[in-house]
């Protein structure tokens, strides 16, 4: 997978050094879990090709793109399995901007998807905004192409925007920077090198897409601006459109506020991995993101086996904040703004657990020591605090039902140094070998917490 924050722009762009401080704020680092909500034009015809994906190819890769929301593009693939199904339901003379008019959000579909996110014990929220398919979720001047002005009649930013911030969440926004397939002229895209060249660099697109993003930051005060692969080059020079100045007015606005990496300039605030395992626990803070299934936007035909369950998704998130992660996870509503049974009930679960094991995940920190780096099979460990402020060591053990686990020498060491003769209740062999003994196995995670010494 891409990781973006490797592209720096063209030579002669402007510096580090122009962009304000991108540092990632404590209130990020405390949250650990946002919910992607990828939500628009393709969650109607809502397929891609999923079904037996044994045989694809680097070369065949993009014609069976795993992306529901990238139907736009697969659909223009000549040969692709989602033209040939496009062309049979809806005929060869329906174009994917018809979908605009067939979209019809059910009155109370924000708010529902809200209530889900704030269940599942989500800090954040993170709609998306305008795809690469160029559709506003919001109601912008700089084009009709928008839910206000076409099939849902709504300004549905706005609404999530409420809908958010009276859940008690951050709100953050996604924004295709610069792929718009709505107002370029290139062929479709068919690999990953397309991806950074059929794309406009020109003032004019450049120009396009910082009013977009001062819409945004000027309307709704995103607490994050989430781009999406890279931005205009024409727009990384010095001047008042420019992104250092975008992301200048965006602090001034929200100054504890949060940029990630895929801008494609020499600055950037929160690195993301996207469908990626990390191995060992990161110096930098990162965001894993991906859907709970294979796609983020809607798929029909994605299934029970496509998807994680409450307990995978569980050990997800304790996996990824044990190594310095928040996890970006995604739901992909159907078009009328349903949440499918298979995504709800794997938040629900993650949800009722993090009411019992939320100390253990919110506002902690990771756990630098060298012998847990690379962290021990089946355990995970984070930092935090109990109820009345002493400092604690969590374990967290990710299959309970596997019984106890004893940890290496290296990795007991680490942990008797740090916790030394804790009382645990009984959770902590007394031996020199750290032997921890798991709660009774529910199918999700067990914690042991212990004060530090």
């Amino acid at each position: 997978m891409i990781s973006f924050d490797d592209r720096h722009g063209p030579s002669d762009a402007a510096p580090a050094s122009a962009y304000p401080d991108l540092a990632v704020p404590d209130w990020y680092r405390d949250a650990k879990l946002g919910i992607f909500v990828h939500w628009g034009l393709y969650s109607v015809p809502a397929w891609a090709d999923v079904l037996d994906r044994s045989d694809v190819t680097a070369e065949t890769a993009y014609a069976r793109h795993q992306y529901a929301e990238w139907y736009a593009n697969t659909v223009r693939i000549e040969g692709s399995p989602t033209r040939a199904r496009h062309e049979r339901l809806y005929g060869v003379g329906h174009v994917y901007e018809d979908f605009a008019e067939d979209w019809r959000p059910a009155p109370d579909a924000v708010a529902g998807i809200v209530d889900l996110a704030r269940r599942a014990g989500a800090a954040y929220l993170v709609p998306t905004a305008k795809h690469h398919d160029g559709f506003c979720l919001w109601d912008s001047a700089t084009t009709s192409f928008t839910a206000a002005r076409r099939g849902p009649g709504r300004d549905l930013v706005a609404e999530f925007a409420r809908e958010t911030r009276e859940a008690g969440m951050r709100l953050g926004l996604y924004y295709s920077g610069a792929l718009d397939w709505h107002v370029t002229d290139f062929p479709p895209m068919t690999s990953h090198e397309d991806l950074f060249t059929l794309r406009r660099n020109d003032p004019a697109f450049a120009a396009f897409a910082a009013a977009q993003l001062r819409e945004l930051i000027d309307r709704f005060a995103p607490d994050i601006l989430w781009n999406d692969i890279d931005w205009p080059d024409a727009g990384k020079h010095p001047g008042p459109d420019s992104l250092a100045q975008l992301f200048t007015e965006h602090l001034a606005a929200v100054p504890d506020g949060l940029v990630d990496d895929r801008w494609g300039v020499p600055a950037h605030g929160v690195l993301t991995r996207e469908y990626q395992d990390i191995d060992a626990v990161q110096d930098e803070v990162f965001e894993a993101t991906r859907g709970l299934g294979l796609s983020f936007g809607y798929n029909a035909d994605e299934s029970a086996e496509h998807a994680l369950d409450g307990p995978a998704l569980i050990r997800l998130l304790v996996d990824v904040v044990s190594k310095n992660g928040n996890l970006l996870i995604n739901v992909g509503p159907r078009a009328d703004g349903s949440v499918p049974a298979l995504q709800t009930r794997a938040l629900e679960q993650l949800g009722e657990w993090l009411a019992v094991h939320g100390a253990a995940i919110h506002g902690t920190r990771p756990w630098f020591h060298e012998a847990v780096r690379v962290p021990p099979a089946g355990v995970r460990f984070t930092l935090g605090h109990a109820a009345d402020g002493t400092a604690v060591l969590n374990i967290l053990l990710l299959d309970p039902a596997a019984g106890e686990v004893v940890l290496d020498p290296e990795a007991s060491a680490a942990v008797r140094d740090l916790v030394g003769d804790a009382d645990d209740g009984g959770s902590i062999a007394d031996e020199d070998l750290v032997s921890l003994r798991p709660e009774p196995a529910d199918g999700s995670v067990s914690v042991v917490t212990l004060p530090v010494s």
